[in-house]
């Protein structure tokens, strides 16, 4: 990958792509292979953009894309592999992204969400329209204002008492 290119065309979306990513974790080593993993794919597919969205709806599309893939396949590996539990969770090592213990609990609140409805609500809290939230997702606008409602009150109960 160009370094003109990862300065360009990923490095200003960085933030999409480590929340996404984070919200997809729960390990540090998780983070960056998908993390790295979806800058290699941006990379990869650039010269598939067609321009009929805007490049960050296209990056968090991929980014989705990928996490979701990846967690995918690392829960048909864990199904394979029986010395592994699903519940297990490997130790997180200090990263910036990782250090607000506010943050980390919505994170955790998160992480306790169906895949689409994470992309949802990380979607929302970066505030994008419903509109393009729609087209992310591929789903309607009115479908996705519900969506968020339900998102925001199961996300309350999950963070009630937790965050001040």
């Amino acid at each position: 990958m160009s370094s003109d290119f990862y300065t360009t065309s990923i490095l200003p979306y960085s933030g999409i792509i480590i929340k996404i990513c984070r919200a997809y974790t729960d390990s540090q080593e998780d983070f960056e292979d998908y993390y790295q993993e979806v800058c290699l794919q941006i990379w990869k597919s650039r010269d598939k953009f067609r321009g009929e969205s805007q490049w960050s709806t296209w990056i968090y599309r991929i980014a989705l894309n990928i996490c979701l893939t990846l967690i995918r396949k690392k829960k048909r590996t864990r199904e394979y592999n029986s010395s592994d539990t699903l519940n297990q969770k490997e130790e997180v090592e200090y990263n910036p992204a990782f250090s607000d213990e506010a943050l980390n609990f919505l994170y955790e609140a998160i992480k306790q969400l169906s895949e689409i409805d994470r992309a949802v609500i990380l979607l929302y809290l970066e505030e994008k329209r419903n509109t393009e939230i729609a087209e992310i997702i591929g789903t309607t606008p009115n479908n996705i204002g519900v969506r968020i409602n339900r998102i925001k009150e199961r996300l309350k109960k999950l963070l009630d008492g937790k965050i001040n």
